[in-house]
């Protein structure tokens, strides 16, 4: 296993998060008997505004398994998470935050759901809420909500940014995405299967979110923007929507004047045009929308396709039944 940790503020928590994840290093049985270890810890390092830099310079000079990942400004957790499965090299990668609100423990769950399920991905389930407010917690659902079931964003629901990837999906997903793209709706275009594991969560150390309500706004926008072109298909389904509409409204008009209705001179003209000319430009956007929604697939590196070896073959291929080992 490869544990990949994005590090914006990390100066105060991040040798205690290696300390917890130290008994994993030397191998580990999961409650199901599966073998596991981490043979590696990849900090990628996102230019925060402490001294999280000096300290992951110490803690890889003092632990052999520390994997420094050097990015060249701030880009962001999601980019820096990319840059850390990019550099693994685990049959599984996990994904965890700097603050110590994951346990490491909670790894052996995970790796027991992705065997039982066959999974992909395995996103941590809290099973309490998360430490952020009643409000904070509560815009979270809504938005995932809207995100999975208006905009297509993949299982939103379970995003969660501690995860379990498989590793040869996890470092595709990394080659591929393109600049701004939500890893989370990255890995649904091409995991075969994503469940969720129980987890529950702890306090985020001594430190609050750095996320105010203004950026977490932004992220929210850019998992739609990056989450498909169904809301360019909104546009081409309310062109046609109005267009049809348009000319029923033109026809009974048309009736209506005919029928010596108490219709103003005029009017019917002026309305079957509107009518009929809103319908035109809204199919034209539509026409338009599509075009765009292949450019936009394609500037966010939507994979076609993605080949991986056969599963058998691979981590997931250690299931067993009964048997413990």
């Amino acid at each position: 296993m490869s544990v990949v940790i994005p590090v914006y503020q990390g100066e105060r928590t991040l040798a205690d998060v290696l300390d917890e994840i130290e008994p994993l290093i030397g191998g580990f049985v999961t409650a199901d008997g599966y073998r596991a270890a981490v043979h590696e810890v990849i900090l990628a390092f996102d230019h925060g505004p402490d001294r999280s830099a000096a300290v992951i310079r110490a803690l890889a000079a003092e632990r052999a398994y520390v994997k420094p990942v050097w990015l060249s400004r701030n880009f962001g957790q999601h980019a820096a998470t990319l840059a850390g499965i990019a550099s693994s090299g685990g049959d599984w990668v996990v994904t965890m935050d700097e603050d110590g609100q994951h346990d490491p423990r909670a790894v052996a769950t995970l790796l027991d759901t992705a065997m039982r399920a066959e999974a992909d991905v395995v996103y941590a389930e809290p099973t309490n809420e998360p430490p952020h407010g009643y409000l904070r917690n509560a815009a979270s659902r809504v938005s995932k909500r809207l995100l999975e079931t208006v905009f297509g964003g993949g299982k939103a629901s379970h995003f969660n940014s501690y995860r379990l990837i498989l590793g040869e999906v996890g470092r595709s997903v990394a080659a591929y995405s393109g600049t701004g793209v939500y890893l989370d709706v990255a890995l649904s275009w091409v995991a075969a299967r994503i469940v969720t594991s129980p987890v529950e969560l702890r306090e985020e150390g001594d430190r609050r979110s750095g996320y105010s309500y203004r950026r977490l706004m932004g992220h929210f926008w850019r998992m739609i923007l990056t989450s498909g072109t169904r809301g360019l298909r909104v546009v081409t389904a309310l062109g046609a929507l109005f267009a049809i509409g348009g000319i029923a409204f033109a026809l009974y008009l048309v009736v209506a004047r005919l029928a010596g209705g108490d219709i103003p001179e005029g009017w019917t003209s002026q309305m079957v045009l509107t009518a009929l000319g809103t319908g035109a430009i809204l199919v034209a956007l539509g026409i338009i929308a599509e075009y765009l929604g292949v450019a936009v697939n394609m500037a966010l590196g939507k994979p076609a396709y993605l080949i991986v070896r056969d599963p058998q073959n691979g981590p997931l291929g250690n299931r067993h039944d009964d048997s413990r080992h």
